[in-house]
């Protein structure tokens, strides 16, 4: 991320909220965050600094998830610069490995032991596969996703990207950025791609 540019974001923010007076009010935030941690209790790997936000969750947070466009539009791109494409240069892995990671939700809870593999937990947000009957619907449906847009080196690289950081394309997105705080390793994000893309997927027949 480049800090300048969110520094200077930052540094607007007061002013962009000017008109939304809960979001900008910093004794109510301050009061607020203040419960949050003193109820929060650290255990395992699940440590106080999962209350931490970033520059760009600050941002979201005090714009009421509706920063200005202009400097949406910068963020975005900025977000959209930090993704970092697998060495092979190939984006497309194996769907059914995909369609078992977005099964899992497994997984960076306090009880886990750290550096295990943990799941997409796709499901948990988003219709998938055809024969799959639990869903969330936080997210938009992806059946058929592949057989709508086709499986082109740009549609790959759009949803690598997306998968990897969602915020490079809707800047206080509430999917996770899986790449990005390396949740997900890169051969895991081309999984999914090609349980999206690969036209053998169930997700497009």
């Amino acid at each position: 991320m480049n800090q300048n540019i969110v520094f200077a974001a930052l540094a607007a923010a007061p002013f962009l909220v000017a008109t939304l007076p809960a979001q900008a009010d910093a004794d109510y935030r301050a009061k607020a965050i203040a419960m949050i941690q003193k109820d929060f209790k650290p255990r395992g790997q699940a440590g106080l600094d999962r209350l931490a936000e970033d520059g760009v969750q600050a941002i979201c947070n005090r714009t009421g998830n509706k920063p200005p466009e202009a400097i949406t539009k910068v963020l975005e791109a900025d977000q959209l610069a930090s993704v970092k494409w697998p060495a092979d240069g190939k984006l497309m892995g194996d769907w059914k490995k995909g369609e078992k990671l977005a099964q899992s939700g497994r997984g960076f809870t306090w009880s886990d032991k750290p550096g295990l593999p943990v799941g997409g937990n796709c499901y948990n947000c988003h219709q998938i596969g055809p024969k799959e009957v639990a869903y969330g619907t936080v997210g938009p449906s992806l059946l058929g996703f592949g057989k709508q847009r086709g499986n082109t080196p740009e549609m790959q690289k759009y949803v690598y990207s997306k998968i990897y950081n969602a915020k490079a394309y809707n800047l206080c997105s509430e999917m996770p950025r899986f790449g990005r705080v390396e949740a997900l390793s890169p051969e895991q994000i081309k999984d999914l791609v090609a349980l999206l893309l690969d036209p053998e997927s169930p997700v497009n027949k």
